[in-house]
């Protein structure tokens, strides 16, 4: 402070630098490039040749403003999951529609809920909006609904529900979804987070569109960096009431989605078949993975999404730091999640079939040693 009592530099917003900076999953290895990288979900098959190709189309128009209203985009989203494109947006990444959905509706010191290993990204949207984050407690690592309900106060503006969750991989069936709207007020936001819906096999599942078409306060959020392989681009989506898009789109900037990733977007959705391709593979790597590593003697969570939490033995040498450091010598980077409260754990992306062969084989080793 200067003898006025004024700072000698720019300050930073009143809580803000209590933000907790979110650590990506780790994407090489000292001293060399990782042969598998299964830290951070993506897709083992990449991106459709049809997304790719209409990205490299847009090279011949980069001094051209995009859409600003991803209209296009909108449509075709529209009319691969029958919904009308004036009630949704488009984001840079499922990320910046959860941030304008906190920047939209919570004031500072508003209350707003997530389960206790709910997505990181959720605290860190709550804060930076001025809003105060609230932990719900979880049943083996699977969301309660009761212990959300029983965290509401007169402070409560919004609820997070990651159905699939990450990095559990587990997820509540539609009954349980409902229950919870029909327990929270009116106007509390709720926002389902579906980012892995499309590998989800469960008939008692669904990703959010009927609530979120009927009801005037739930909205959810999809992404197009998991199953369509284009996360580099940072693209995202969310479906909900008119009055609630209408309100996020006066906060959102007006050229948000690259020209690029809106190209490549259209054409990813409209390749179908590729998606479907890495579907059936998850669906036989999962159980198939999951499987292999319970046989070595490790608890696996079940999971739905693409992407397992493998737990290990609280034993000298054989923890999750210990069995991370041994993969990474061998060249598979997974995903420690200590940050979630979770330090015995390491999250496996589901990647190729060599890639799922590699870790089995080498953590069989590990636990040997």
């Amino acid at each position: 402070m200067s003898s006025s009592g004024q700072p000698q530099r720019p300050q930073p917003r009143e809580g803000l630098l209590d933000i907790p900076l979110y650590v990506p999953g780790k994407a090489e290895i000292d001293g060399a490039a990782p042969i598998h990288k299964l830290s951070s979900n993506e897709s083992p098959f990449g991106a459709s040749s049809m997304a790719m190709d209409a990205f490299r189309q847009m090279t011949g128009n980069l001094e051209l403003y995009p859409d600003g209203g991803s209209v296009v985009l909108r449509e075709v989203i529209g009319e691969v999951h029958g919904l009308h494109p004036d009630r949704i947006l488009c984001g840079a990444g499922s990320d910046e529609v959860l941030s304008l959905l906190c920047y939209t509706f919570l004031e500072r010191g508003d209350e707003a809920i997530y389960s206790q290993y709910g997505f990181a990204v959720y605290p860190i949207a709550i804060q930076a909006a001025g809003g105060v984050p609230v932990v719900a407690k979880e049943q083996d690592l699977t969301t309660d609904v009761d212990a959300i309900l029983a965290a509401v106060t007169d402070k409560t503006k919004m609820v997070f529900l990651a159905n699939p969750n990450n990095p559990t991989g587990t997820y509540i069936p539609v009954s349980e979804v409902r229950r919870l709207h029909a327990g929270l007020p009116k106007h509390v936001v709720l926002v389902l987070d579906a980012a892995y819906s499309e590998y989800v096999a469960e008939n008692d599942y669904e990703a959010g569109i009927e609530l979120a078409a009927t009801t005037e306060n739930v909205v959810m959020s999809r992404t197009f960096s998991k199953v369509y392989g284009l996360a580099a681009l940072r693209l995202g989506w969310c479906y909900g009431p008119q009055a609630i898009i209408d309100a996020m789109n006066r906060i959102r900037p007006p050229f948000n989605i690259s020209g690029a990733a809106q190209a490549a977007g259209v054409a990813a959705l409209r390749d179908q078949d590729f998606i479907r391709k890495a579907v059936v593979h998850n669906r036989e790597w999962l159980p198939k993975t999951s499987a292999a590593l319970e046989a070595l003697g490790l608890k696996v969570t079940p999971s739905v999404g693409n992407f397992i939490l493998i737990h290990f033995p609280d034993a000298p040498g054989k923890s999750a730091a210990e069995a991370d450091a041994f993969l990474q010598t061998k060249g598979c980077v997974l995903r420690q999640v200590g940050g979630y409260g979770l330090p015995n754990a390491l999250r496996m992306t589901i990647g190729t079939a060599e890639a799922c062969e590699a870790v089995i084989g080498h953590l069989a080793e590990f636990l040997k040693g």
